[in-house]
């Protein structure tokens, strides 16, 4: 995955196959609405749990928990835990996790910019006798 340009820059031990499969999985785990409406959150500031939760609307306990668990696990998000009574935990992200989202919000301002040709041609499909 990337450019010629951006291949042949790396140096020759890189494992070109395992980085593509790598990529594959953290596709596969990041691409749901979740994953994608919780970075957006954590990329304008720390959170605690309930706050987030809050503002990623009708997302349940149990969905947030394995979210962010799998975006932890990605190196996407820190879970930071303070040692007060009770535990305040904060969820910030990561230097990586912002790169994805600024990949998200490039892929949202795609979105915008083709939005009517999208959806013309989703008309089209639906009805291609119209």
């Amino acid at each position: 995955m990337g450019t010629r340009q951006e291949i042949s820059a790396l140096p020759p031990e890189a494992d070109l196959a395992r980085a593509d499969s790598l990529a594959r999985e953290i596709f596969s785990d990041v691409a749901n609405k979740w994953a994608f409406l919780i970075i957006e959150f954590l990329g304008q500031r720390t959170m605690r749990f309930s706050e987030l939760r809050n503002e990623v609307g009708g997302i349940s306990h149990k969905m947030l928990t394995q979210n962010l668990r799998m975006l932890e696990r990605n190196g996407l998000v820190e879970r930071t835990v303070h040692p007060t009574v009770p535990p305040r935990v904060e969820y910030t992200l990561t230097e990586a996790g912002s790169g994805l989202r600024a990949v998200v919000d490039g892929m949202c301002g795609w979105t915008q910019r083709h939005l009517g040709h999208i959806e013309a041609s989703r008309r089209r499909f639906r009805d291609p006798a119209g």
